[in-house]
């Protein structure tokens, strides 16, 4: 696997500190599962974290510090009914340094899919182009989903509201960045405007997360979008 497109800087950074979205996590853990040099930059990054954390002066406390904390911990928690499998793991990097399992599944998708992307129940945008929702849900969890293109079909012509990450799993496509293949992520912000087409024999599959609603440029974009979500 040969990645030539990797994470932002801010990214990783937003990553390590854990103050991303849920549904950005996910793709995030799944390319740096994929990418070794993004892995060792998030090890990097922690690292400075640290050093900065030990730099910093103590800061005084009141005398009631301990017996305000030991309240807190006997209050009853609030329960997370949320499945153990559905959430993401934005820091399974430094815990458990796991890598990708499978060809084209990345181990932290494991958590949201079958070890296979033929099982995916696929909902149709258009013809050659479908796509399958995550549960990756939270109050800040944006939105996730995979995105499947068929050789030589193209997404709709798009800018973002906000931020957008793409990791291809399978094939590949070219738009006015370059040309991305597995293991490639696509960092993109609200200042670009892109249409994916796929160049490659087989359906192109993806794994994307946008914090905003896209910004489609043609009319078969605006009627599409309320249904789909995007």
């Amino acid at each position: 696997m040969n990645i030539k497109h990797h994470l932002d800087e801010a990214t990783l950074v937003s990553y390590t500190a854990g103050s991303m979205s849920q549904a950005m996590a996910l793709v995030v853990a799944c390319h740096i599962s994929m990418c070794p040099v993004c892995r060792d930059r998030v090890q990097e990054s922690e690292a400075i974290g640290g050093m900065l954390l030990e730099s910093l002066n103590p800061a005084p406390v009141s005398d009631d510090a301990l017996s305000q904390i030991l309240a807190c911990l006997d209050e009853e928690p609030e329960l997370n009914t949320e499945p153990e499998a559905k959430r993401a793991e934005p820091s399974f990097v430094k815990n458990k340094q796991r890598v990708a399992t499978h060809s084209d599944i990345p181990r932290p998708l494991d958590d949201y899919i079958s070890d296979s992307l033929e099982n995916v129940e696929w909902k149709r945008i258009v013809p050659g182009v479908y796509y399958y929702d995550l549960p990756c849900k939270t109050e800040r969890s944006g939105a996730s989903r995979l995105l499947r293109i068929a050789p030589g079909k193209a997404m709709l012509p798009h800018s973002h509201d906000g931020n957008e990450l793409t990791l291809i799993l399978r094939g590949s496509y070219t738009d006015e960045i370059g040309r991305f293949t597995a293991g490639d992520i696509a960092d993109l912000d609200s200042e670009i405007q892109h249409q994916p087409l796929v160049d490659s024999s087989e359906d192109c599959i993806c794994l994307i997360a946008t914090d905003a609603p896209l910004k489609f440029s043609t009319l078969l974009g605006k009627i599409v979008q309320p249904m789909t979500g995007f």
